[in-house]
């Protein structure tokens, strides 16, 4: 839910700004709440040890981000969401790459929401935005995936190593100082009333929805991952409902994959 409602919030931001200024807003939101819960929890004894996945972690979540700002700004969220939604399928694979099993069951499911992602994704829209630059969208959209992906699995390895408001601090500190930063000095921010509160919401949704996902990811992190994909058939709902945004047939079948998927990982995973 609170992945969709990012989605729902950095579509709209980019719509009106830059996909760089609206990350920069909600990575500088996401650190006015981060900050003060590392500060209040110390610095661990790990945390010189996890330097590289700190670093990954966050360079991934916010390349993801900025990314996912500008395939959502020429692009549907039905459409985007789904190819999105494969970073939990990505950081499943480099959980088991790594060492973590996966049962038969649960690579069975993982192929099911595979196919959903691929018919939400991959077929033609009979919709069409007056806008949409189909092919542009979905590529930076791929693009976007890897990078959550990667981020994904670095902080679910992080969730088992460090306090969860450490997990929270890499994105927000890369964010602030590699986009906020630059930004402000270059005169080149860009804010307005319309957009104000998308950013504020996205950059608070963004926290809540990582610090959920870690939590999760201490017992299974390909299992964590892939529930996280399930933004994926909220956001397209939520945005047909919201911005009238309509999917074609076989979009819809894909969209009712994903969810049957995602189900049977919740129940049989």
């Amino acid at each position: 839910m609170f992945f969709a409602s990012s989605s729902l919030l950095n579509s709209r931001a980019s719509r009106h700004i830059s996909g760089w200024s609206v990350v920069a807003w909600a990575m500088l939101v996401g650190l006015v709440l981060t900050a003060p819960l590392a500060a209040l929890s110390g610095i661990p004894d790990s945390a010189r040890s996890n330097v590289g996945w700190l670093v990954v972690a966050g360079v991934g979540n916010v390349g993801g981000l900025v990314l996912a700002a500008y395939a959502f700004r020429w692009g549907k969220v039905g459409v985007v969401a789904p190819i999105l939604a494969t970073e939990g399928a990505l950081a499943a694979v480099i959980a088991a790459r790594l060492g973590e099993s996966l049962a038969p069951n649960v690579v069975f499911l993982l192929v099911v929401i595979m196919v959903g992602v691929v018919l939400a994704a991959g077929t033609p829209d009979p919709f069409p935005l007056e806008h949409e630059r189909l092919a542009l969208s979905s590529g930076l959209a791929v693009c976007g995936a890897v990078f959550f992906g990667v981020s994904l699995y670095a902080m679910a390895h992080l969730s088992g190593e460090l306090p969860i408001s450490w997990v929270l601090l890499p994105a927000r500190v890369v964010g602030v100082l590699a986009l906020t930063v630059p930004l402000v000095l270059s005169g080149r921010l860009q804010i307005n009333r319309r957009v104000a509160p998308l950013v504020l919401g996205m950059g608070s949704v963004e926290v809540l929805g990582i610090a959920v996902f870690s939590w999760g990811a201490r017992e299974n992190i390909a299992i964590a991952s892939v529930l996280s994909s399930q933004f994926a058939p909220l956001a397209a709902i939520m945005a047909y409902l919201l911005f009238r945004e309509r999917l074609g047939r076989v979009q819809i079948v894909g969209v009712i994959v994903i969810v049957a998927g995602v189900s049977g990982l919740t129940v049989w995973g």
